[in-house]
């Protein structure tokens, strides 16, 4: 009874000494509450970009990958995008040949130009790609009408379809719709000589890409970027048999093609997240950056509200009260502001991430980038406290060494 009564003494104390300079705690909990925000943002856009990254790979219908390294830019070459798988088709033929593949497709993309009137041209990315079957979602027309016919054994010498499937943002770009037509090719010139019929609109690629697309046959796309004499391609995605061991297929084809890199979806989101380590590492820098900010910021302040309540906390313990009492009213205080700016910083997060899911969506072009996170705006609120603790140790200490005598005479 006489602890509960201590306690609640030590929260009224706390509470009126906040309320009585009302201007200095709403500056304590907004800073508390952009130090939080700040951590809560990053964390939400680290674990979004990971989970965006799984739902694509899933979304694909693949398991394996089999690249030659990562796309690099090709300056002054047609197509701009450096392919380093060679020999695609033959390679990809000779995947879906085994037993435990169902299918492997050999990709490319390009960038190519394209007009809808011949005389304007803009650059978009150019995918070589089957448009069709089950793991290309067509929303309207009804994709290519057949199988790749211009590759011809190698040849290059089969009949081109013209035909191309088109993402929504391209028919929202251009204004144009199935049966229209488009001007493409891999330099102005080329574009101009090479008119193609849209035969569909596919959101697939470019949701994948995040980016306005073009799909063509891939041996069409490669004779407009000049990409025939090698067959080259970006990647070779493969469909492992259902009844199939996934990893075993892996290290099947990595030891019969070890020039390349065979990677499962997981693996081939690592592999990209790392080649954007120093970005990530500057995301982690400024988490810490700002939990230290967030602890100075509050330290300072609480050191400061010692300070000047120093001759009515002087005058308290002079009166009989104990320095238990005291530090329990600085700490009290500091896990009061903490808390606040905690809860404020996680309500802010909700609708801060909805202003960089639509930022995000203007600039790269991926949708609901950043999700809400519970377990992150609880991380926020916990740090928030952690902060709070760390300011009541060291304000605590400050308060044990005031001397009533020294301070009030």
């Amino acid at each position: 009874m006489w602890l509960l009564s201590k306690l609640r003494a030590v929260v009224g104390i706390a509470v009126q000494q906040l309320r009585h300079d009302r201007g200095r705690t709403v500056l304590a909990v907004i800073g508390i509450c952009l130090a939080v925000l700040s951590m809560t943002l990053l964390g939400s856009v680290g674990l979004g970009v990971i989970e965006t990254g799984e739902e694509k790979f899933d979304e694909s219908g693949r398991d394996l990958w089999v690249t030659g390294g990562p796309v690099q830019l090709s300056p002054g070459s047609v197509g701009g995008f450096e392919n380093t798988v060679y020999d695609a088709h033959p390679m990809a033929e000779n995947i879906s040949a085994r037993e435990d593949v169902n299918t492997a497709v050999p990709l490319a993309f390009q960038t190519v130009y394209i007009s809808a009137n011949g005389s304007e041209f803009d650059t978009l990315i150019g995918t070589g790609a089957p448009a069709r079957g089950g793991s290309v979602r067509i929303t309207e027309g009804s994709g290519f009408s057949s199988r790749d016919t211009h590759y011809a054994d190698g040849t290059y010498d089969g009949p081109m379809t013209h035909e191309v499937v088109i993402s929504p943002q391209t028919a929202e770009l251009y204004d144009v719709g199935v049966n229209d037509t488009l001007y493409i090719g891999g330099s102005i010139g080329g574009a101009r000589n090479n008119e193609f019929r849209i035969v569909g609109v596919s959101p697939t690629f470019s949701r994948f890409l995040g980016t306005p697309t073009v799909v063509l046959h891939l041996s069409e796309l490669q004779e407009l970027t000049g990409q025939t004499a090698n067959d080259k391609a970006t990647m070779i995605t493969v469909d492992v048999a259902d009844d199939a061991d996934v990893a075993r297929v892996e290290r099947d084809l990595q030891a019969a093609y070890p020039e390349y890199d065979v990677r499962t979806n997981r693996e081939q989101l690592q592999a990209t997240l790392e080649r954007q380590a120093v970005l990530l590492a500057a995301g982690g820098s400024l988490v810490v950056l700002a939990a230290i900010a967030g602890i100075a910021l509050t330290t300072n302040l609480l050191l400061s509200l010692v300070y000047q309540q120093r001759r009515i906390l002087a005058a308290l313990r002079a009166q009989g009260a104990t320095a238990s009492t005291l530090v329990g009213v600085v700490g009290t205080q500091a896990i009061l502001l903490s808390l606040a700016g905690g809860l404020l910083g996680a309500a802010l997060t909700v609708p801060a991430i909805r202003v960089l899911n639509v930022v995000a969506e203007t600039v790269v072009g991926f949708e609901n980038v950043v999700s809400v996170q519970p377990r992150i705006l609880l991380a926020g609120i916990a740090v928030a406290l952690v902060i709070g603790i760390g300011g009541a140790l060291v304000a605590g200490w400050r308060v044990s060494r005031l001397s009533p005598l020294e301070e009030l005479s």
